[in-house]
């Protein structure tokens, strides 16, 4: 049981990590990301969301009727999105501020859905939480590396701190849609790259 845990938190790291090798949640990783703490900060919300919302649906999962499933999924996902909004408003508004309409559209993020169709809906409780961890920490790590990514080379700091020094010219690209594409493209390249040889 305790291998199992490890490998399916493990999993959502490198297997499965969200935007490179399931290619889910690309909306919000694009949108946040201009900067390390807003993906920081959307990454945590997601990752609360998953693993208790993987929880419930697992504890549920037998007494939940199958034709209604996706609906008490979404209901149970909403649950916990309105105590993360509401907590975010109460501790961190600005952060809350600066994500914007992408806290509520948590409870449709096709990550989070698709793990409490695809995972939490046929396995025991334990094993959906080191899922949605795993999933959930992965995520926050991809979306915090891209969008200090973007930060450092679009705006010369890092979490809001200067880092480039005074003389530093802001490649504004970096910082703008555009420039969010370009960056998961070189970073899911990268990956490909580095599993290739991981895997000769």
């Amino acid at each position: 049981m305790q291998g199992s845990l490890v490998q399916e938190f493990t999993k959502g790291l490198w297997k499965e990590i969200p935007p490179f090798r399931l290619v889910l949640g690309l909306c919000p990783t694009l949108a946040v990301t201009k900067a390390a703490d807003t993906g920081l900060g959307m990454g945590v919300a997601a990752t609360f969301v998953l693993v208790f919302s993987n929880l419930i649906v697992s504890l549920l999962r037998n007494v939940i009727p199958n034709k209604v499933r996706i609906a008490c999924y979404i209901v149970v996902i909403a649950t916990f999105v309105v105590i993360t909004e509401l907590v975010m408003q109460a501790y961190t508004y600005p952060l809350y501020q600066a994500l914007g309409i992408f806290i509520p559209l948590i409870v449709v993020n096709c990550i989070i859905l698709g793990r409490a169709e695809a995972f939490a809906g046929k396995n025991p409780p334990l094993l959906s939480a080191a899922d949605g961890l795993g999933i959930g920490v992965g995520y926050t790590l991809a979306l915090t590396l891209l969008g200090g990514i973007r930060e450092l080379f679009g705006s010369g700091t890092l979490f809001g701190h200067g880092v480039m020094g005074a003389g530093y010219e802001p490649f504004r690209f970096m910082v703008q849609a555009p420039g969010a594409f370009v960056c998961l493209g070189l970073m899911l390249g990268l990956m490909n790259v580095v599993e290739a040889i991981r895997t000769r």
